[in-house]
C-alpha cells in the first residue's frame, strides 16, 4: 500500500512539476537527506537503491547543484525540484514518514556549500561516500577523457593539477558567485582525494552525528549492509530490496584480476607517486574518524 502512495505522490509531483499554476512551492518539502559526495565514488548507486525504499521519493533530479552552481537561481528554483507531500495526497496515510532528498557530489568540495546548507536546513542528514582516492582519480580522469574535456595522459594530468587550479580557491573564496566548474570541478583528481580538508569544512556546521560516512568499496561488497545502515540512519522502517544493481566502481584488485584496463592501465611508478601523496591525507582522515579505511595495504 505504502508504495502505491509513494508512486501516487510521484506521478501527481511530476505533473505539477510540468504545470507551476497548478500549485505554490511554498507546498513543496526541502529534502530531509543529501548525499554530499564524493564524485566517482558510486553517489549515483547509493541514491537509486535509497529511492527504491516505499518512504523515499526522489528528486525530479539526483545532482540539483543548488548549493554550488545554481545558488543564484533562489529557493523556489531549489524548491521546485523536490516533490509535494500534503494530506491531500497523502490522506489517510499522513502520519507515514515520507522524506526526500538529493546528491550532489561537488558539495563535498565546493568551500561555500557547507554554510548555505546549514543555513536552510541545519537539521538536514548528511552522507559521504568516500572511495579509495587513487582509484577516485583515475575514474575521474577517464570520466572527463570521455566527455572530452580532458586530452593529458593521467600522469601529466595529476603533475599539472597544482598550475591548472592556481589561485582558483582564492577566486571562489572571493566572489561567491564564482564556481570555478570548468577548473576546480573539472581537473581536481588529486584534490578531491584530499577527504579530511573537505569533511572538516563540514563539521564546522554540522555536528558529526549529522553525517554518515560510508566507503564505496563496502557498498560495492555488502551492498545490503550498507544499504540498511543508511536506512537506519535516516530513521525508516527496514525495507530489503530484492536485487542491487551492479555498482560500475571496482576496487584494483578485482579489476586486476578481471584484466579490467581502467586500473590496471595506471603505471605503477605513478601509482606508487600516488600512494605515497595520498598516505599522510589518509592517516589523517583515519584519526580523525576513528576508522582506519585500509587504503595504503597491498595496493601495489
Amino acid at each position: 500500500m505504502l508504495k502505491q502512495i509513494k508512486r501516487n505522490i510521484q506521478n501527481h509531483s511530476t505533473n505539477l512539476f510540468f504545470t507551476a499554476n497548478l500549485a505554490s512551492n511554498s507546498f513543496r518539502t526541502l529534502p530531509n537527506f543529501i548525499i554530499i559526495g564524493g564524485m566517482k565514488c558510486a553517489t549515483t548507486a547509493l541514491y537509486t537503491y535509497l529511492t527504491e525504499h516505499p518512504n523515499i521519493i526522489s528528486a525530479f533530479r539526483k545532482e540539483v547543484h543548488y548549493f554550488d552552481l545554481n545558488y543564484y537561481k533562489g529557493l523556489e528554483w531549489y524548491r521546485s525540484h523536490f516533490p509535494l507531500c500534503t494530506n491531500s495526497i497523502l490522506g489517510n496515510y499522513s502520519s507515514s514518514k515520507i522524506i526526500t532528498g538529493e546528491a550532489s557530489p561537488y558539495y563535498m568540495l565546493y568551500p561555500h556549500a557547507p554554510k548555505r546548507v546549514a543555513k536552510l536546513l541545519p537539521d538536514v542528514k548528511l552522507i559521504a561516500i568516500l572511495r579509495n582516492p587513487i582509484d577516485r582519480a583515475y575514474s575521474h580522469y577517464r570520466h572527463q577523457l570521455r566527455l572530452g574535456k580532458e586530452s593529458l595522459s593521467f600522469e601529466e594530468a595529476i603533475e599539472k593539477e597544482a598550475e591548472r587550479l592556481e589561485g582558483e580557491l582564492e577566486k571562489i573564496m572571493h566572489d561567491e558567485t564564482y564556481t570555478s566548474k570548468k577548473k576546480y570541478g573539472y581537473y581536481s583528481y588529486l584534490l578531491r582525494g584530499i577527504y579530511i580538508d573537505q569533511l572538516k569544512n563540514w563539521f564546522r556546521f554540522f555536528k558529526k552525528e549529522q553525517m554518515l560516512i560510508l566507503k564505496t568499496e563496502d557498498l560495492e561488497e555488502n551492498p545490503s549492509e550498507i544499504y540498511n545502515k543508511v536506512i537506519d540512519f535516516l530513521e525508516l522502517p527496514y525495507y530489503e530490496l530484492k536485487r542491487y544493481e551492479k555498482i560500475y566502481v571496482t576496487t584494483r584488485k578485482k579489476a586486476i584480476n578481471s584484466g579490467r584496463l581502467e586500473f590496471s592501465g595506471i603505471d605503477k611508478n605513478v601509482r606508487r607517486k600516488l600512494l605515497d601523496y595520498f598516505e599522510p591525507h589518509n592517516q589523517r582522515l583515519y584519526q580523525y574518524l576513528g576508522t582506519d579505511f585500509g587504503w595504503g595495504e597491498n595496493r601495489l
